[in-house]
């Protein structure tokens, strides 16, 4: 058992995360950051949950780059093959579920 206080998380670098929990190769992680990631393609399904702040959102639908700005409490949903790449406003903490070992 475990209480995680999220608004409170931070790493020592841009995208240091908490693992939370592994269920079946499935993982949970808390992030910090305050830098863009990099473009990537998922080995598979990936929920992101905006925890704290703002994330832009960028992402190609049929080769054409997307975007949407993610504040509290919004989820985005990449499906298998979605390429993306967050770039948070300011310092934001981040739920992300995915495959273990993904990107």
């Amino acid at each position: 058992m475990e209480i995680i206080r999220s608004k409170t998380f931070t790493a020592q670098r841009a995208w240091g995360a908490k693992d939370i929990a592994n269920m079946n190769g499935i993982t949970t992680r808390l992030h910090w950051t305050d830098q863009p990631y990099k473009w990537h393609v998922n080995d598979g399904e990936e929920v992101f949950v905006v925890l704290d702040g703002e994330v832009d959102m960028f992402y190609k639908e049929n080769g054409v780059e997307q975007s949407a700005l993610l504040q509290t409490g919004d989820i985005f949903y990449a499906s298998i093959g979605t390429e993306h790449v967050a770039h948070p406003r300011g310092e934001a903490r981040i739920l992300v579920i995915e495959s273990e070992g993904s990107v």
